[in-house]
């Protein structure tokens, strides 16, 4: 296998408005796009992105916080068949559209979720800019 680097790191949080203001103001990202209950940043050359999720913050709920890294799509099937090999928890994917890509989540031995990802930022935006009217992009 060979990660070919980060992808994207995404935050679960309860109020998006304040969670922008934050990276923002903090990190002084810039905001891509924001949809009701996602925004994206570029934060120096880092996709960052939030998911507002309504629901108890606390360990026994879940939330689609994860750290994502970069694979080829040559690979995709070979590191899936590994990951099962290696007895890892491999949880259901969400159905995406091939634009969006291939994704694998995975979690470690203390439930902490990542991914394996194909796309990047461009392919994202490119099918949300063709399929997701409501979204604000902000170039």
């Amino acid at each position: 296998m060979n990660i070919q680097g980060i992808n994207h790191f995404c935050f679960s949080v309860a109020d998006l408005e304040k969670s922008i203001a934050f990276y923002e103001q903090v990190f002084e990202a810039t905001l891509r796009v924001k949809g009701r209950k996602l925004a994206y940043f570029d934060m120096g050359g880092i996709w960052i992105a939030l998911n507002q999720e309504e629901l108890k913050r606390d360990r026994a709920n879940r939330t689609y916080t994860h750290i994502a890294f970069t694979i080829a799509e040559e690979d995709f099937d070979a590191i899936m068949e590994r990951l099962h090999r290696l007895q890892v928890e491999v949880l259901p994917g969400r159905v995406r559209d091939i634009r969006d890509r291939q994704s694998i989540y995975f979690l470690d031995p203390d439930g902490h979720m990542f991914e394996f990802h194909t796309g990047t930022l461009s392919d994202r935006l490119d099918y949300y800019r063709s399929e997701k009217s409501h979204m604000i992009f902000y170039d």
